[in-house]
């Protein structure tokens, strides 16, 4: 049974199973790894992950350590096993290059616009893993991937990674980008209540095929984030 996800983080976990060497999860439910060693994340590989945080908890940092994905790119990446990569910097990258002189309040509506048109379009071209950015703080955003997803026969798997306001904070001063203390608390908010509610049994609709809540320590701990063809290769 996974620990309440509304309470403190779940003990080090300091061996791993007898007679193995590596402790390997393909998820299919609710998981609340915060604190646990865990090696690798397996999916399937005609999935749409979506990697979700708060401003500033790390996503595009776990986007770069398990995918590759660069800071400075302005299109998609192609991450391993024939996955697609896309984070919402990449289209702030590429509309800046071309718009950078306008104030971004002015033009960043557009870059949202973007970023989910190339959603859309992977979730429909790519014929592999398709790795997703979003913050997962506005029902209408989840409500509109899983609608793509099922669409395009796709299950969807989310990544929650989970920091403190103040260490979310810092990471937003940290890469220069910094979004305004309303929205960031109705983000924070928003996330506790999301956290609040699984802890409580109570999955966001759709749901999802499963939910990881990670923290930092996991995005260190954990080697590798891969993709399998089907269940008889777990």
């Amino acid at each position: 049974m996974n620990p309440p996800l509304d309470g403190p983080p779940s003990p080090p976990e300091n061996s791993r199973p007898p007679g193995s060497e590596s402790f390997v999860i393909a998820p299919d439910s609710v998981h609340d790894l915060r604190g646990r060693i865990v090696d690798e994340l397996r999916y399937p590989a005609m999935v749409a992950l979506i990697v979700a945080g708060v401003p500033g908890a790390g996503k595009s940092t776990a986007l770069r350590v398990f995918f590759g994905a660069t800071a400075d790119a302005d299109q998609a990446t192609n991450g391993p096993e024939g996955s697609v990569v896309l984070d919402s910097n990449q289209t702030r990258n590429w509309w800046r290059h071309r718009v950078g002189w306008l104030p971004y309040l002015l033009w960043r509506p557009v870059v949202h616009i973007a970023h989910f048109a190339r959603i859309r379009n992977a979730l429909r071209d790519n014929a592999g893993p398709v790795v997703i950015h979003d913050c997962a703080t506005f029902g209408w955003t989840r409500r509109l991937l899983a609608r793509w997803a099922a669409g395009y026969r796709r299950e969807v798997h989310v990544i929650l990674l989970d920091v403190p306001a103040t260490t979310a904070r810092a990471g937003q001063f940290a890469r220069g980008r910094r979004i305004n203390g309303p929205a960031f608390s109705l983000h924070c908010r928003r996330w506790r209540r999301l956290i609040r509610e699984l802890g409580a049994g109570h999955v966001p609709r759709p749901a999802p095929a499963s939910i990881v809540l990670i923290d930092r320590t996991n995005v260190d701990r954990i080697s590798r984030i891969g993709f399998v063809k089907s269940e008889s290769d777990v």
